[in-house]
């Protein structure tokens, strides 16, 4: 039987602070969370717990110590080998706390900041729960599973008044920061069109992650990965192979499609998108899994004070046993921009005032006299200075040996927190208006259908309704059905 959702939120929220609030005496009627008191620990080291020690988790974790002044001080996993595995890695000089339930991580006074990096049907659920319990919150893209979850992560983070920061760590790189400064110089012109892409060919890169030999129930906690997503017997594939499953993940949407959209976000200042339509298809990868491993999505983006309107265009396959060259190619009305993290060409190319005549043109189908009257006209018309194109230019940008994209984003969020300051490069709106579109990309594969979307108000429309309107979200999921609580497997 499935859980009830709505009780499920209550009880898990109940759970949360009544921990996270233990031993703190509050007056009637107070927020049940704890207030934005001091900036830091008082000894000015940063210390923050990693929930969900899974493939992202630990590169995250490695990424976040990588800055200054920081400290590990504790992890929770839903998998015994896991925390196992932290104590080693990084307790190896002190007592690391471990635990099972997040939730005993959110009561501990010691812990400044927390990285949640567990499944996508966990992000909003933790995520909030932590902002309620005081703690700043460093959150893996994409930022909530649901289009619906979207705007309950952002109320939160203001009330609490505590640093978020989403992880699509991209656009702290040095080629992405170079991309935006060259679209906000107007180097390329007015944008009309961006492609990204993002192939792969390998079974790893497909998510076919390893699992352990001694994965059981009694060695790992099912039903709370399970959480409020549909109940199942234990399936180890879908525990450490969670991306495979709508239930859990978000697809190549999620995974992949986020990173693009962050970044074309970033660099072009946009809001996002007002329409979206995807399709693909299931083509290799059947291994028992419920997305797509091709997927295509083209979205409309409005003229803003930003910029003109343009066309976007995203690609994943997972099947792509040709050359591989992940780029974003930003195209205006002068140039383009294609850009990865590490490098990036631009090429400028400007038309000549003149639009010449000739060649494979209609001129030659008129008679003689009238052909003379032609250039006549537009001799008078088009000075010679009129007819000549400037030169093509190519300029290329490598980013630093030394550049560290994964541990600079870290950088800006602690330095937020040591700020007190909420904002970050890739705050909750910014990380709700990247994430949107992705959702709206699955919702449109599943359902078969345009989504519309208002990135001004982060709202979905019903085009068939009174303009302007929206959706009143029927259920809490679109994609598959409801969600759960471990640690990115």
């Amino acid at each position: 039987m499935q859980a009830n959702r709505r009780t499920f939120i209550k009880s898990l929220s109940a759970a949360s602070a009544v921990i996270a609030t233990e031993g703190i005496a509050r007056p009637f009627g107070a927020p049940a969370y704890i207030p934005n008191l001091m900036k830091v620990s008082p000894n000015d080291k940063i210390r923050f717990a990693t929930i969900g020690m899974g493939v992202q988790g630990n590169f995250d974790t490695q990424a976040a110590l990588r800055n200054p002044d920081v400290e590990l001080v504790g992890v929770a996993d839903l998998y015994n080998g896991r925390l196992e595995h932290a104590k080693t890695a990084y307790g190896k000089d002190k007592e690391l706390f471990t635990t099972r339930d997040y939730r005993e991580v959110l009561a501990r006074p010691d812990v400044d900041a927390v990285l949640v990096v567990t499944p996508d049907h966990w992000h909003d659920h933790i995520t909030i729960a932590a902002l309620n319990a005081g703690k700043h919150v460093y959150c893996e893209k994409p930022m909530v599973q649901h289009l619906n979850e979207g705007k309950a992560v952002i109320n939160a983070w203001k009330k609490s008044g505590k640093t978020m920061q989403v992880g699509s760590q991209r656009i702290s790189s040095a080629a992405f920061q170079e991309a935006k400064r060259l679209v906000e110089a107007g180097d390329i012109g007015q944008i009309n069109y961006i492609e990204s892409n993002n192939d792969r060919f390998n079974a790893i890169g497909a998510w076919q992650y390893s699992i352990p030999p001694d994965a059981s129930p009694q060695t790992l906690d099912w039903d709370r990965f399970l959480g409020d997503a549909p109940k199942r017997p234990f399936d180890e594939k879908r525990f450490f192979r969670w991306r495979n499953y709508k239930d859990y993940g978000t697809g190549v949407a999620g995974d992949l499609f986020i990173h693009l959209i962050t970044g074309v976000h970033f660099v072009t200042n946009t809001m996002g998108p007002t329409r979206i339509y995807s399709s693909g298809n299931l083509a290799y990868w059947k291994d028992g899994r419920d997305v797509p491993d091709i997927m295509a999505c083209i979205m409309d983006y409005p003229k803003t004070d930003q910029h003109e309107a343009f066309q976007m265009v995203l690609r994943v396959n997972f099947a792509n046993a040709g050359k591989i060259n992940d780029v974003t190619r930003i195209i205006g009305n002068e140039g383009q921009i294609e850009f990865s993290e590490n490098n990036l060409i631009m090429t400028k190319k400007k038309l000549p005032v003149a639009p010449g005549y000739g060649g494979y043109d209609s001129f030659f189908t008129f008679t003689e006299p009238v052909q003379q009257e032609f250039v006549k006209k537009y001799d008078a018309t088009y000075p010679p200075e009129t007819r000549k194109s400037e030169p093509v230019k190519e300029v290329k940008f490598e980013a630093p040996k030394n550049d560290d994209a994964h541990a600079k984003h870290f950088g800006d969020f602690f330095d937020n927190v040591r700020k007190g300051s909420q904002g970050t490069v890739e705050d909750p709106v910014f990380g709700f208006r990247a994430a949107a579109p992705v959702l709206a990309c699955n919702e449109s594969y599943f359902e078969q259908k345009i989504v519309h979307w208002d990135p001004v108000t982060m709202t979905q429309q019903n085009p068939t309704g009174k303009s302007g309107t929206s959706t009143a979200p029927a259920k809490k999921k679109t994609l598959a059905s409801t969600k759960t609580s471990s640690k990115k497997s």
